[in-house]
This record gives C-alpha cells, sequence and structure tokens, in this order.
C-alpha cells in the first residue's frame, strides 16, 4: 500500500522539512518488507484564495486513495492503534493511504465528508510544517511496530 501525506503550502527549508523527510526515507525503506511505502511527501498550493479551492486539490490527489483528514475534531490513536489501523486498511486491500493536512483555516467539510478516517494529533492546532513532521514520524513509528522493531517502548 502506498502512503502520502498532502499538505497544502510549502514545506520550507526549516528544520521541519528535513526532520518530514528524513522520517519518510525511514518509512520507506523499513515498510517495504510489509507492503507499506513508499512514502511520499505532497505539498500543494492552491491557485485561488480558500478552503473550497485547496479541498478542490487535495481531493484531486487523493482520487482512488482511502482519505485521512487530519483535523483537531479527527480520532486520536495510540500508536499501537495507528500502527492497526494502517494494517487494517492494508490487508483489506487499499493500495493507497492518503493523509491531508489542511491550509491555515483547516480541512474544507467536503474533504472531512469524503474521508475514509480522521485522525487528530489533540485539540490544539498545530503549524502544518510540524504537523507534516509529527504524522511522517508517526507513520515510522507505525511501519516499526508492525515490523516488530524495538524503536517503539510501549
Amino acid at each position: 500500500m502506498k502512503l502520502a501525506v498532502i499538505a497544502i503550502g510549502k514545506p520550507g527549508r526549516g528544520p521541519e522539512a528535513v526532520l518530514a523527510a528524513d522520517y519518510a526515507d525511514r518509512a520507506t525503506l523499513a515498510g517495504r518488507a510489509l507492503g507499506l511505502g513508499p512514502l511520499e511527501l505532497v505539498d500543494l498550493e492552491a491557485r485561488k484564495p480558500g478552503k473550497a479551492a485547496e479541498a478542490e486539490l487535495i481531493l484531486k490527489a487523493a482520487e482512488g486513495a482511502h482519505l485521512i483528514a487530519c483535523d483537531e475534531r479527527g480520532k486520536t490513536f495510540s500508536s499501537r492503534a495507528f500502527a492497526d489501523h494502517i494494517a487494517l486498511l492494508r490487508d483489506r486491500g487499499e493500495r493507497r493511504l492518503v493523509f491531508a493536512i489542511g491550509g491555515a483555516d483547516g480541512l474544507d467539510e467536503s474533504v472531512r465528508a469524503a474521508a475514509g478516517s480522521t485522525l487528530a494529533f489533540g485539540p490544539q492546532t498545530w503549524p502544518h510544517a510540524l504537523a507534516r513532521a509529527m504524522l511522517a514520524e508517526q507513520l515510522y513509528r507505525a511501519v516499526t511496530i508492525l515490523a516488530g522493531s524495538p524503536y517503539h517502548r510501549d
């Protein structure tokens, strides 16, 4: 199952972008034997302002995939439960899993409605560059949990 993190906005060149890329590379390498990956980081910029224009880009990029909307109102998972959710999606035959991170105003309702699942990193609002890095790390952690690696400790 291919994995993608789709985020509105530029990743920047700061440490958050480097961290996200590093975890994406790690997840890609560790996930091969499990049928997970590669993990792709995709940044989209809407030509028009507003959540509706962003939603159009997200939904087009996620076409045919199981979409997970990253939203503060979404479901919270422990790391192990998150790994189990990903394994369940893979095992039921999903070919592509896409995580959507909205722009400054969050995700449009149409993206949340189209999502097969939701994910929250708690009720706080996070800068999208940090959310992207945290999600990439959690995806790497999920892959290592499924592989039985000692990276994650309960």
